[in-house]
């Protein structure tokens, strides 16, 4: 059996988790709606200046309708109102929607109550009660029958998550504070020019040129997967002038004395067994960021650059691919709520 997906918002996430749920056998992504056209969106899908062409071979319809990979049909819409596209009629069961505009629950109701669609993943945390923001790994064990809405957090969160959980469970976290130092996205602008994306003004500058002190909800968001550190934790971002392969800086006070050694055992140990493994990388050779591009692990320990400060300040950085990581960690929670709620079957994912 398959299930039957579909992606709303084919930016660049949406299109690296169309790659990885292509070779997925239980996921069948039947349509994509994005506000581009079909030609542009089948050539991006095929050609990445990060992450490399893609090896499967995509073709565009003559009339533009949708376009093939290896000849597999996928349906293309232009539609800013997701409303108008014809799910049902498509017999789309999971949508991942990965707009980053629909963050709320209210506006993502429609897909169950007008669209006929079964369950929604969303590629951006939704912060109420009425979704699950899931890092895998760390509380996908909250995953239920009745949670329809259910997103992959952030990139950055993501990262950040396993982290947290390591050094809480092996040492306990009075409190802490992270820099992400954060490749340029696409709500920044290219040159000095108005911003009508975000209201923060140092985004309006050249994000090719300069370092651009900015927000980050990562910090903040860690409550939705750790309720017990609420007003425990926060932080800021740095975007650079990179394309690919950001860097969290984590700065945790513990609540006992530890060494530099016991916490790289206790990551190193996290990383090689538990619901980490396959997720926390830990690593000793002296790599550079370009060194973690297309890595699809959530976070890699750079176990040469741990401190411990008087006893109990702990400074951990952890390397991401801000994309590939962050895609193929939804693309595998695409996978597990479309086999636990949809297809009945036991997942291929598992993180125990």
């Amino acid at each position: 059996m398959t299930v039957k997906c579909a992606i709303n918002g084919f930016g660049r996430i949406g299109r690296l988790v169309f790659r990885y749920a292509f070779s997925d056998p239980l996921l069948e992504v039947v349509h994509v709606n994005d506000l581009s056209s079909c030609e542009s969106a089948a050539y991006l899908l095929q050609y990445d200046s990060v992450h490399g062409t893609w090896d499967k071979q995509v073709e565009v319809l003559e009339d533009g309708s949708g376009f093939t990979v290896d000849g597999k049909l996928v349906t293309f819409s232009r539609e800013g109102d997701f409303k108008k596209v014809d799910w049902k009629g498509k017999e789309v069961d999971m949508v991942m929607e990965c707009t980053g505009k629909f963050l709320t629950c209210a506006a993502l109701q429609p897909y169950f109550d007008e669209c006929a669609v079964k369950r929604v993943v969303v590629s951006a945390p939704v912060k109420e009660a009425g979704a699950l923001n899931v890092v895998l790994g760390c509380n996908h064990h909250l995953l239920k029958e009745e949670q329809t809405l259910v997103t992959n957090a952030s990139c950055t969160t993501n990262c950040l998550a396993p982290v947290v959980r390591v050094v809480k469970e092996s040492f306990g976290i009075r409190h802490g504070c992270i820099t992400t130092i954060h490749d340029v996205t696409a709500t920044q602008t290219l040159v000095d020019m108005p911003n009508t994306k975000k209201s923060d003004l140092r985004r309006a500058r050249s994000g090719m040129l300069n370092l651009c002190p900015t927000s980050t909800g990562s910090a903040t968001a860690i409550v939705e997967i750790y309720p017990e550190l609420k007003g425990k934790l926060n932080g800021l971002a740095v975007r650079v002038p990179l394309l690919n392969a950001s860097l969290t800086d984590c700065v945790f006070e513990v609540d006992r004395p530890v060494t530099k050694d016991e916490v790289n055992e206790a990551l190193k140990k996290a990383s090689e067994e538990g619901p980490l493994k396959g997720l926390l990388g830990y690593e000793v050779k002296p790599l550079v960021s370009t060194d973690y591009t297309n890595d699809t692990r959530s976070c890699i320990i750079d176990a040469l650059s741990t401190q411990v400060i008087d006893g109990t300040m702990v400074k951990i950085y952890a390397w991401y691919d801000n994309e590939c990581g962050y895609s193929k960690r939804m693309a595998e929670l695409c996978h597990i709520v479309a086999a636990k709620y949809i297809a009945k079957v036991e997942p291929v994912y598992t993180y125990e």
